[in-house]
């Protein structure tokens, strides 16, 4: 099968090279990389050419148009391959993920595949995962994907359509993440199999929550916010929400004992984004306006 990589970049340069450069040790042939560049000038268009790679490499420019899931979405429409993934424009694929996946795929049935963000060795980073293999359902869908890490059969898009443009990094809403849930979610509820596999991971920078600075605490918020919205976009109860908010205070009360304030104030800023993000509300100025901006290419 044909994969389609789609990767939606802004403000990365090296990052994006680097990822271009690791395709070469895939395991797997077919493939394109499609690259949907936000940025406003052509850095990233001028590296990557200079880059002698052997697979086919679109570029596709589009500063007029912000958001990692808008991005996406006018990657999806120029994309030609049987499975889908979308890498982050600062991760790495191991050599041999792309095999696995579609070995899982002819081994499970399965219409979409997540897995999960790893160190070298194994231990799992930047977020919360299940550690055995196991269908996703409505319950465990936030612990079982990280949104990079994500194959869909193309079918899946073509059926529901694309990610939900007001969600995700760099939307014009509060909603900075959970994107990827979103879209599992509405699979899942159209009747498509999901599989969660934690043999299928890939690396990424680790996101420090033992010191986090003021910025970092400040995205912590601002993803929150994401998870609860898709919580109430979706219908879920406030038991369910509760569950994800006693973690983080649990964490802050363990940070606080330990005298350590920065990540104390780094779980209470995620305990109060996802609560108002099931809200529908924001209590700082970190609030994006709400709007859409229409595609335009200027590839």
């Amino acid at each position: 099968m044909k994969v389609s990589l789609i990767m939606s970049t802004f403000g990365r340069l090296d990052e994006v090279v680097e990822f271009v450069r690791s395709l070469a040790h895939l395991d797997h042939d077919d493939f394109e990389l499609i690259i949907v560049d936000q940025n406003p000038d052509e850095r990233v268009r001028l590296a990557c050419e200079a880059e002698p790679v052997r697979f086919t490499l679109h570029y596709l420019r589009s500063p007029l148009v912000k958001g990692l899931s808008r991005g996406r979405n006018l990657g999806i429409a120029q994309a030609s391959g049987d499975v889908l993934c979308f890498p982050d424009d600062d991760c790495l694929y191991p050599p041999d993920l792309i095999g696995k996946v579609l070995r899982r795929f002819d081994e499970t049935g399965a219409d979409i595949l997540c897995g999960r963000a790893a160190t070298p060795d194994g231990r799992s980073i930047n977020g919360r995962f299940e550690k055995t293999a196991q269908g996703v359902t409505l319950r465990n869908v936030f612990t079982t994907q990280i949104e990079w890490v994500v194959f869909f059969k193309r079918r899946v898009f073509d059926a529901i359509g694309g990610y939900d443009e007001d969600i995700g990094v760099g939307a014009s809403t509060p909603w900075q993440s959970c994107e990827g849930p979103d879209i599992t979610i509405r699979a899942l509820r159209a009747g498509y199999s999901v599989h969660y596999d934690p043999d299928l991971n890939a690396r990424h920078p680790e996101f420090d929550t033992r010191n986090p600075n003021e910025a970092s605490r400040a995205k912590g918020r601002r993803y929150a916010r994401g998870m609860g919205h898709v919580i109430r976009k979706h219908g879920y109860g406030l038991m369910f929400l509760a569950n994800y908010l006693v973690r983080p205070f649990g964490g802050a009360c363990i940070a606080l004992a330990k005298a350590n304030f920065a990540r104390a104030a780094y779980y209470l800023n995620v305990a109060l984004g996802r609560a108002e993000g099931y809200a529908g509300v924001c209590l700082d100025s970190t609030r994006r306006q709400p709007g859409r901006t229409i595609f335009k290419s200027e590839a």
